[in-house]
């Protein structure tokens, strides 16, 4: 009786949700597994305007809500790129009721998530929006200013520890 109790314990545990949490008040990036912090990145920089409700391409801002991991670019020219599935299901239902794109973009955007691909990065949303590294940036300016062009951002070692914790699929909470 009591392998089945350790049993079923064990499945409880697998099947907890590792997911990451971008806090952009205290500008720090955790790693959980339901609600137990894994690993945790205390300066990350966002983008030049900050994080908000992100409104169109080039407005430098981080997008706040809930994204999935759609890609990994190991050549990018900020080291480690982890590009994230905006624009998501509700920032094309934004922008498509307040005119900032037409039926189509947003029919493209929403085809594209439910068939779980990334969605059209050329829209008037904007696009490329991830996790990414320094690549040949200046560490001491990534430590002192928000200087992404909406994106978040670690040291190129702390983006090696956060690839260890992520997939395609993976949740990310822009808060």
């Amino acid at each position: 009786m009591s392998a089945i109790v350790l049993w079923s314990c064990l499945v409880g545990s697998a099947a907890a949700e590792v997911w990451v949490q971008v806090d952009t008040k205290a500008q720090t990036l955790q790693v959980l597994d339901d609600e137990r912090v894994l690993d945790r990145f205390d300066r990350v920089a966002l983008g030049v305007a900050g994080a908000g409700l992100k409104q169109r391409r080039g407005d430098d801002k981080t997008p706040l809500g809930s994204f999935r991991v759609g890609w990994f670019n190991s050549q990018s020219r900020f080291g480690l790129f982890i590009g994230l599935d905006y624009p998501n299901r509700d920032y094309a239902e934004g922008a498509l009721q307040d005119g900032r794109i037409d039926s189509q973009t947003h029919a493209r955007i929403i085809a594209a998530l439910d068939a779980g691909r990334t969605p059209p990065q050329d829209t008037p949303l904007g696009g490329q929006i991830g996790i990414h590294g320094l690549g040949a940036g200046n560490p001491d300016v990534h430590g002192l200013f928000n200087w992404t062009n909406g994106c978040v951002a670690l040291t190129d070692a702390e983006m090696r520890r956060l690839v260890k914790w992520v997939a395609a699929g993976t949740r990310v909470e822009i808060r």
